[in-house]
């Protein structure tokens, strides 16, 4: 197989070939990378042909190919193979990519893409049940329960509440929320429950459970 190249216009062309292939075919080296290594008649410019220059040198290198010897031959090279088809980076053959086939794959997967920015994005959400204790048997709970209805926040949902008895006459507030993860902290929320020192004493998380 042969290869002639115009040097500097080849240079460039392989440049820009070389900026999206590691390989001229594939995703390895094959024959065809070594015949294209032998045709270059000089080593590229790192400077100028800084993609080029990076496929030369790893070619060189996982091929045990010699740079210079193969500067030097290439002409000769060149001149003696003739018995096989000519390399066309850019002509037509089984492996030219397919332009429209390309360019229908790129169209579906942006409509992929922009399916999937407009799905809905679903909210983690959790089941909150919290024990709230008053300080004492004469703490009013009615009130209790009150205060704790009143705090608001973003993304959150009061649910049923009972009165649970942990002796000595004194009962908890047991109550039930659902918070949404992303907005609503649970210990945010204990701090401002234990805000309310005229009626609580403390707070705990007797059951979380996501949804």
């Amino acid at each position: 197989m042969s290869v002639n190249f115009d040097t500097q216009l080849a240079f460039h062309i392989l440049n820009g070939f070389f900026e999206d292939h590691s390989y001229v075919k594939n995703f390895e080296a094959s024959d065809a990378d070594t015949t294209i290594f032998e045709a270059l008649p000089t080593g590229p410019n790192e400077a100028e042909y800084p993609h080029l220059a990076r496929w030369y040198n790893h070619i060189a290198t996982t091929q045990g190919l010699n740079a210079k010897a193969a500067a030097a031959s290439s002409a000769g090279g060149a001149a003696a193979a003739e018995d096989e088809d000519e390399i066309d980076l850019f002509g037509s053959d089984d492996e030219e990519v397919d332009e429209e086939a390309e360019k229908l794959k790129a169209e579906r997967l942006a409509e992929y893409a922009a399916k999937k920015a407009n799905k809905p994005k679903v909210t983690a959400k959790s089941m909150v049940t919290l024990d709230v204790k008053p300080w004492d048997d004469e703490t009013n709970m009615e009130e209790l329960e009150k205060a704790v209805r009143i705090i608001k926040m973003d993304g959150l949902l009061w649910g049923q509440s009972k009165l649970v008895a942990v002796g000595f006459g004194i009962k908890k507030l047991q109550i039930n929320l659902v918070v949404e993860d992303d907005k609503v902290s649970i210990d945010d929320l204990q701090e401002q429950i234990q805000s309310l020192e005229e009626y609580v004493q403390s707070t705990d998380v007797a059951a979380m459970q996501k949804i």
